[in-house]
């Protein structure tokens, strides 16, 4: 008989900068786009495999390195250990992030060979939501650990977790610490203003308590056969414009249009959809904004499919492609200081005319080409990475497979819709649903 997995917490301890923030930086004035970010936690955790060797420090000590190096990480990313005041302020008062040790009677190998979502869960950080930072320390009984990272969307996008993270590791190894991050860059790029309290960037997709997250694996070579049938197709009709589609455009295509035919087996009509896709600001503006700019700097493309013959992977990969080129023309740059007011408002009413009732929303994020797998707090790189989403239905994130070259797809759908979409042909013929990871 298998034993029941159990998680116990055995100690929370709240980490505080090792340096007091001066008197004069107590007041940290957000930017627009991070008042219009909702304040949920993002979560990701991160496992690595223990290794049969005398030299790596127990448990116990893994943990007072890692608690150690985030109150020196803290010190510099000071706003993190800080308050919300309200929606365009943080207090950064020192009041600390929360790390939580636990243990479980679990093996890595029963939580990933295949992983649950129901198990994933219990690795993350429950507490008092006013703490920006929660963190949780896992020990599995074969000696692996797993870190959970929840980080308020209020005050970070991915890039901002990226930039934490190589601080926190540099700590960790004595070693010298990347260049300081800039937390006041976002509000002198976009200015807080006075707006509505009702207002947010976010994407409101379905929010159901009956909906499901299931993993599919697009390995390398089934990438490279979906490019090579999009671009078969892209190349028919004369004057067709034939480029080079990218591992998440044709990945993606394939995910919404496998979704909306499962949305379609309850209705049996054709509904309208829209996905937007989260796009990464910084490397589109000019000058660029440096990755070590704390804050979020991402806004949500709308991609349509207004008629059924639009539902083809080389429609959903060109419709994508159009509207980042017009994204980038005709927005990106006017996403700068006083404009940017112009372009979220401009934007928010265009979003609020596409969706409607009978509009099928779906909501994409990628993480693709970011180094998560390669974070190593001195005891070698994780193995694996996930992110649970415990709110929202109709969600696609996608992240690289180890070898970076496939991609790795975390879809939730109302739960009648899984049912059809997990089992489509056309998707199974490209994806593996949720492997073993170890």
């Amino acid at each position: 008989m298998s034993r029941e997995m159990k998680f116990e917490v055995e100690n929370r301890k709240c980490i505080k900068p090792s340096t007091a923030t001066p008197t004069e930086l107590k007041t940290l004035k957000l930017s627009l786009l991070d008042q219009l970010s909702p304040n949920i936690h993002g979560n990701m955790t991160l496992f690595y495999p223990h290794t049969n060797t005398t030299t790596l420090p127990d448990f116990s000590t893994k943990s007072q390195l890692l608690q150690t190096s985030l109150s020196q990480t803290l010190s510099r990313f000071y706003p993190i250990a800080g308050r919300l005041h309200d929606a365009a302020t943080v207090h950064c008062n020192d009041h600390g992030a929360l790390f939580i040790e636990s243990l479980t009677n679990a093996s890595l190998s029963d939580i990933l060979t295949p992983p649950n979502f129901d198990t994933l869960q219990c690795l993350l950080p429950s507490a008092d939501t006013s703490m920006l930072l929660l963190v949780r320390f896992t020990s599995f009984r074969c000696g692996a650990t797993a870190l959970t990272i929840s980080l308020s969307h209020k005050i970070a996008d991915i890039a901002t977790v990226i930039a934490l993270l190589k601080t926190w590791t540099a700590a960790c190894a004595g070693a010298t610490p990347p260049e300081l991050p800039e937390l006041a860059l976002g509000a002198a790029l976009f200015p807080p203003r006075e707006i509505n309290p009702g207002m947010s960037a976010s994407v409101n997709t379905v929010s159901s308590e009956k909906f499901t997250s299931r993993r599919f694996v697009f390995d390398a070579s089934k990438v490279r056969e979906l490019k090579e049938k999009v671009k078969g197709a892209l190349g028919e009709g004369e004057g067709s414009v034939v480029f080079e589609p990218s591992r998440v455009e044709v990945v993606l295509a394939l995910i919404w249009k496998c979704a909306l035919s499962a949305s379609r087996a309850k209705t049996a009509a054709f509904k309208r959809s829209v996905l937007f896709q989260a796009v990464n600001l910084r490397p589109r503006m000019e000058p660029a904004v440096p990755d070590v700019a704390m804050g979020n700097f991402v806004w949500a493309l709308a991609v349509t499919a207004e008629e059924e013959s639009d539902v083809e992977l080389h429609v959903l990969v060109r419709r994508m492609r159009e509207g980042m080129r017009e994204f980038v023309e005709t927005k990106a740059e006017r996403f700068k200081e006083d404009g940017a007011f112009g372009v979220v408002m401009e934007s928010l009413k265009e979003r609020g005319e596409v969706i409607s009732n009978s509009v099928v929303v779906y909501k994409c994020s990628s993480w693709c080409k970011f180094p998560l797998l390669k974070v190593d707090f001195g005891w070698g790189e994780a193995v694996w990475m996930c992110s649970v989403n415990k709110m929202v239905s109709n969600t696609i994130a996608l992240m690289d497979t180890r070898d970076g070259h496939g991609v790795e797809a975390f879809v939730t759908l109302d739960h009648q819709d899984m049912t059809f979409f997990e089992q489509h042909q056309e998707l199974l013929h490209y994806a593996l649903l949720n492997p073993t990871v170890i």
